[in-house]
């Protein structure tokens, strides 16, 4: 078995002897630098792929995460298991620099992949390599799609909404809304030692500050008063219309204010041009927000996981 990386974009239909959800998404990533050759690794029998692995990033500099990894799954365990895995730490060690922390594992998954078994045994052979290299599962979330022509309610008038003036204005509500957060990696940087106001910050400026959407499209929700509630993200990345974060203040939680600030969101995205989807995720056990979702219209057409390696491995 040869591992090794892609010779260049001329190699991309051999990279996709396997298949998975982003791959009509490869070519164009390969062009915007989002991806290089060097950070996508096949493991080959001759000329038959057995194994796969890319990562990504936003702008080519360094691999953001771990996103693709595909396994034959037409060959027995323990051979499938055992390719994969020396697939991934093979690469793993060239495309991670040393010492730097390994990049989130991330998959799309059918939304019934428990239930179907053919699915089910490709997802499950999949966390299997990732564990035995070390890595744990952090969280499953519901992808979620709004799409044009779907009703969105009329604003209720309980709530007033303004654009975002500056940093300051939004951290000064992440800060609150990230204490008792139900969302997972929320909760994990709390837990490995940040305050809520630093978790806050490095959301905002590892995340937000990256979409290059208008800022005018950000909204806070007030009461008629002025006191504030929460607010709305709505953005585009490389890909699709998405509501990037959402949040309602601890203090004025259990009021339904979470369906108003949603449907604003979501007003601002679908009146921009040509918007035909709008795309969204939460945590399966943030189900406050999944019901939400479910209310305005959204359709859990897929889940996604997770998986982390702790500093150690």
């Amino acid at each position: 078995m040869t591992v090794r990386p892609l010779a260049g974009p001329q190699e991309l239909g051999l990279f996709c002897q396997l298949s998975y959800v982003l791959d009509h998404e490869l070519a164009e990533d390969l062009e915007s630098g989002r991806r290089q050759p060097e950070w996508m690794w096949m493991a080959l029998r001759g000329e038959r792929v057995v194994a796969r692995i890319a990562w990504w990033s936003r702008d080519g500099d360094v691999p953001l995460l771990l996103d693709v990894f595909d396994l034959d799954d037409t060959l027995p365990e323990p051979e499938r298991g055992e390719a994969g895995l020396r697939l991934l730490e093979a690469a793993t060690a060239a495309v991670v620099p040393a010492g730097a922390p390994r990049p989130e594992y991330g998959r799309y998954v059918p939304p019934d992949w428990r239930e179907d078994p053919v699915a089910r045994d490709a997802v499950e052979a999949r966390i299997r390599v990732m564990e035995r290299s070390g890595a744990r599962m952090l969280v499953e979330r519901l992808r979620l799609e709004w799409r044009a022509g779907t009703p969105v309610p009329a604003d209720s008038g309980r709530l007033r909404f303004r654009p975002v003036d500056g940093r300051e204005d939004l951290l000064a509500l992440m800060t609150p809304v990230m204490e008792g957060t139900l969302d997972a990696h929320g909760r994990a940087d709390l837990e490995s030692g940040l305050s809520a106001r630093e978790a806050a910050e490095k959301h905002y400026d590892e995340e937000l500050v990256a979409y290059p959407t208008p800022r005018e499209w950000w909204r806070i929700a007030e009461l008629p008063d002025g006191e504030p509630v929460g607010f709305v993200i709505p953005a585009r990345n490389s890909y699709n219309p998405i509501i990037a974060y959402i949040g309602v203040l601890p203090a004025r939680r259990g009021h339904g204010y979470i369906d108003d600030i949603l449907a604003e969101g979501t007003r601002v995205l679908g009146a921009q041009d040509g918007v035909e989807r709008i795309r969204a995720s939460t945590d399966l056990g943030n189900v406050p927000m999944a019901r939400s979702f479910e209310r305005l219209g959204y359709m859990n057409f897929e889940r996604a996981f997770d998986m982390v390696w702790d500093e150690k491995s």
